[in-house]
């Protein structure tokens, strides 16, 4: 049955339009009109824009955001911190996964996100073995999504070895761990729409030929890329390459793949990498909260590249704060305003719209964009919120991006409001569950 909504005012492809009317179906948006009366359509007042996918996830570590922040004797790093994320899945539940996804997913809508990518590693038990049902973990996640109404693009990792070289795992990723027969089942029994290899150091080549040649052969690809120094000295020991070099010498880089992170790219790797096409999920709060360093954008986007946001770690679940540190990590890097747009272009306004768009290939969906054809994810901002009052076409994003983080009234994911007023319409019963999950890993 087809759904009528009036929009006051919305962001379109070609520019912002009043009095917009769009016919759902399906979750899809099937026909827009601009300039007409509302009729019999439901009134949506503000102004809106196209919502943002989150490009990358682990869910359960939102239940860490704040536990690794101890100033301790010696050098803190991402390493120290994958240590201590590790000690954390010691007693984790699939139930408790379960409610601490389905929070961090309400948090993720209110903040702006209409679904995920969630990349998801943690498959076992807490001895190593697998559940009974291989897939217990993953439909976890699903039904986390379904109690909060948010789009999912499940994206199970294959992870089999500690470093590069196919070392052996150590303790610590018991989890984690699948053979390529495994991972392939695991696909099966998730109905999975995307997958991962971890990381260059996690599977050896050959893993990657075979899960390739096995797969269906539009299913998006992700993979973490270049995170770390260690990282990049690492893989340069064993192959002689960057782990950006590596892939786009070695594996059929193309739209269908994204790199998370990419941190640490050479020029040529940036300019090869936006020649594939290939999209870079930056995760901009969690890469400054490890430390991680700053990716090499001038080289990317000069070269035509597309980039897209994750919140990865979950220390930040807002779409507006995710963009304002990258455009603030390239200003302090680089001294100088306004870097992420062209001359009278409206930053915050690009930032946003770029990163609704960078959804499309990485989840393998039309969105991004109100648009007929596309999935009918929306943001409703509250024209009357103190930082939005009197701002009108892209002056109200580039105000959102900068100005704070409040102003989103409603969002929409798949024709569904799961927004209103700024607080998620399931937002208590999900809160409840999570606070006894919390509890109880707690004790």
């Amino acid at each position: 049955m087809a759904n009528h909504l009036h929009l006051n005012r919305a962001r379109l492809p070609q520019g912002w339009a009043d009095n917009v009317r769009l016919t759902v179906e399906g979750g899809v948006i099937t026909a827009i009109e601009t300039g007409v009366p509302q009729g019999d359509a439901e009134r949506i007042a503000g102004a809106v824009v196209p919502a943002v996918t989150n490009l990358h996830s682990h869910a359960f570590q939102r239940a860490m955001a704040g536990l690794a922040e101890r100033a301790k004797a010696g050098v803190e790093d991402f390493w120290a911190w994958r240590e201590a994320m590790y000690r954390f899945l010691d007693r984790i539940t699939p139930e408790q996964m379960e409610a601490i996804a389905a929070m961090l997913y309400a948090e993720l809508a209110e903040g702006g996100y209409s679904g995920i990518v969630e990349f998801h590693y943690l498959h076992n038990d807490p001895t190593g073995q697998a559940y009974a049902d291989p897939a217990e973990t993953a439909h976890a996640h699903r039904r986390a999504a379904e109690a909060a109404g948010f789009g999912l693009t499940l994206a199970p990792v294959l992870y089999s070895h500690s470093s590069f070289g196919g070392l052996p795992p150590k303790p610590g990723q018991r989890r984690f761990i699948k053979t390529t027969d495994q991972f392939l089942r695991l696909l099966e029994l998730s109905k999975a729409e995307a997958f991962a290899f971890h990381s260059l150091r996690a599977v050896t080549p050959e893993q990657i030929r075979d899960v390739l040649a096995a797969v269906d052969p539009v299913l998006p690809i992700h993979i973490h890329a270049a995170e770390q120094t260690g990282e990049v000295d690492d893989c340069l020991a064993w192959s002689g390459a960057r782990p950006v070099e590596w892939l786009l010498a070695n594996a059929p880089m193309s739209s269908r793949w994204t790199l998370v992170h990419a941190t640490h790219m050479t020029d040529a790797e940036a300019s090869g990498l936006a020649r594939a096409g290939s999209t870079v999920a930056l995760c901009p709060s969690t890469e400054g909260n490890l430390g991680d360093g700053f990716f090499n954008a001038d080289a990317f986007l000069g070269a035509g590249g597309r980039f897209g946001i994750g919140s990865d770690s979950h220390v930040t679940t807002n779409v507006a704060e995710e963009l304002r540190w990258f455009e603030y990590g390239r200003r302090l890097q680089l001294r100088k305003r306004t870097l992420s747009g062209g001359t009278g272009e409206h930053v915050g306004a690009g930032l946003w719209l770029s990163a609704a768009r960078a959804g499309a290939n990485p989840t393998g969906l039309k969105t991004g964009e109100i648009a007929v054809g596309a999935r009918c994810d929306l943001v409703v901002l509250d024209e009357s919120h103190p930082t939005l009052v009197e701002r009108p076409g892209d002056l109200i994003l580039d105000s959102l991006v900068f100005s704070g983080s409040g102003g989103i009234d409603q969002v929409w994911s798949g024709g569904r409001r799961i927004v209103e007023g700024g607080r998620h319409i399931a937002r208590e019963a999900i809160a409840a569950r999570y606070r006894q999950a919390v509890r109880e890993l707690s004790e």
